[in-house]
């Protein structure tokens, strides 16, 4: 049996991988890439293989970065059945419609200036048509629930508690009497984050894929989280100021109401309006309330005793844009939560427009933020960016309250791989950015003595041989690849000719970018 390696190979998004033996055909994940231009360009499904005859896809969780494409994955003519939980399932239909949306909004504006200047016209990336068609392939399932899907494989979905639904997919197959098992991790949770469970743990497999997203990083405490937030929305309760969170609209919206809903019941929290502004977290929260056998025991506790840890005084959905743009006439304090959670489209950029500039206001960042986005660029220091097409300086208080992460950091992601027995496992690090999933390939080696592989984009591995394999498109990144190092080289001559180079800073980056496409392509060059 072959893998490819279609997405979150050594970038933190569009997770899609693709198994393939002489017996069975299946996807794990479909997600969009996010984040630059180059990275954006890869959701045009070319390099995935032909769809029509794949009998399954077996989703780990709700996010766009796993799930995103799969509605165009079926305008491409996929009709297998997708296999996610019952969570994960409903919480698919409101985030391919709200993809939807965008697609078609994206593409107005680009015809848009398209007609202006000329030039053709384009089709979104897929349509509601092609939503509802996708919905329709979904088969919900329980967690540890066995299921065969043909009499070599099998597979069984275990809580991630990374969102609600999310899971960790153990998978069996067996051919001509060879049996091995692989396990995907998806996103592994955040111990003690709020409403749902801590993480399954798995004990046993012959190959693992393992997120990497936080893998050289630590997170704050959750009790040292929640008195920074506390403090900064107090101080702006006395300023008059408003704080704004750009949040992802699954968990992260619902965990930041649990946590304000606890400081209200202790007293911590003055009155302020809390606005929720974006119609995706506000049906995402109804989700979130059909679904307690998925909490965690002090989740439901609150709701024992007659709590709803998913309300609080001062609460406001917002419905309509016209309501979105009344919030920032309002010049009282308020609390502003707005999708989407890397400021790169939704609400919240016209949020950020208006906020950014004052000196008063706090953004509260509370999630990843992926390189190429404007929340990244926001947190990275820059001192003026682009919203909306308009330059703003970014004046505003800028937070960073790491303990909110849904993600497992490096001793989570350590202490869940330290649960597997067989010393002998295959690991395949993916879900992080390049030198971030180094680091942690590193950390894991020094721990452990499992075999680590860091997969490139469109790699192919024999599984049971642990052998790679690269396809013919591969010359064509090759030249793409020694392109951009020739233009590297190119830079850094003329800038350390004309001596501009600080020596830690441009420099430094051109050397590393010089090194990373080199190390790259002797990867390459060993394994064609």
């Amino acid at each position: 049996m072959n893998i490819k390696f279609l997405g979150a190979a050594r970038t933190v998004t569009g997770s899609a991988y693709y198994l393939e033996s002489t017996r069975l055909k299946l996807f794990v994940d479909c997600g969009m890439f996010q984040g630059n231009k180059k990275l954006q360009e890869r959701n045009t499904l070319t390099h995935f293989p032909p769809v029509k005859d794949i009998p399954y896809l077996l989703l780990t969780h709700a996010h766009i970065d796993h799930c995103g494409l799969i509605p165009l994955l079926v305008r491409k003519g996929f009709r297998g059945k997708i296999l996610a939980t019952e969570g994960t399932s409903d919480l698919c239909e409101i985030m391919f419609k709200d993809s939807a949306h965008v697609q078609q909004m994206d593409a107005d504006w680009q015809n848009r200036k398209y007609q202006r200047s000329g030039k053709g016209h384009i089709e979104p990336l897929y349509t509601l048509k092609d939503v509802d068609y996708a919905l329709k392939l979904f088969s919900p399932v329980r967690y540890d629930q066995m299921i065969n899907l043909t009499p070599e494989a099998r597979v069984m979905f275990r809580d991630a508690g990374h969102i609600l639904g999310s899971a960790i997919i153990e998978f069996w197959w067996s051919e001509q009497g060879n049996k091995f098992k692989l396990v995907f991790s998806g996103d592994i949770g955040n111990w003690k984050q709020p409403i749902i469970r801590d993480p399954s743990s798995v004990e046993e497999a012959d190959f693992l894929l393992i997120e990497s997203t936080y893998g050289n990083r630590l997170h704050k405490s959750m009790e040292d989280t929640e008195k920074e937030l506390e403090a900064i929305v107090n101080r702006a309760i006395r300023d008059q100021e408003k704080v704004i969170i750009p949040a992802f609209a699954v968990e992260r919206t619902q965990d930041l109401i649990y946590i304000l809903s606890s400081f209200a019941r202790q007293g911590k929290l003055a009155s302020i309006p809390v606005y929720i502004d974006s119609p995706l977290a506000t049906a995402a929260t109804e989700i979130f309330k059909r679904y307690p056998s998925y909490f965690d025991n002090e989740t439901r506790t609150i709701m024992e005793k007659g709590g709803n840890p998913l309300d609080l005084p001062g609460l406001i959905f917002t419905k309509t844009s016209e309501e979105s743009k009344k919030i920032n006439e309002k010049k009282e304090a308020a609390i502003v939560i707005a999708a989407s959670g890397m400021c790169d489209a939704g609400r919240i950029k016209h949020h950020l427009k208006h906020n950014l500039w004052r000196p008063g206001a706090h953004i509260v960042f509370t999630g990843y933020q992926a390189a190429g986005t404007l929340g990244r660029d926001i947190i990275e220091g820059k001192k003026q960016v682009k919203v909306l097409g308009e330059e703003v300086q970014v004046k505003a208080n800028i937070h960073t309250l790491g303990g909110f992460s849904a993600h497992a950091d490096q001793v989570g992601l350590l202490t869940w791989l330290g649960n597997f027995k067989n010393q002998e496992m295959k690991v395949f690090v993916v879900h992080g950015e390049e030198q971030i999933a180094i680091e942690f390939a590193e950390v894991i080696k020094e721990r452990f003595t499992f075999s680590i592989v860091i997969p490139h984009w469109k790699e192919v591995f024999e599984i049971k041989k642990w052998g790679v394999a690269f396809q013919p498109e591969e010359k064509e990144d090759i030249a793409e690849m020694l392109n951009l190092l020739e233009k590297n080289l190119q830079e850094l001559r003329k800038n350390e000719g004309e001596k501009k180079l600080d020596k830690e800073g441009e420099r430094e980056r051109i050397l590393q970018k010089i090194r990373e496409l080199n190390s790259d392509l002797e990867h390459m060059f060993r394994s064609s």
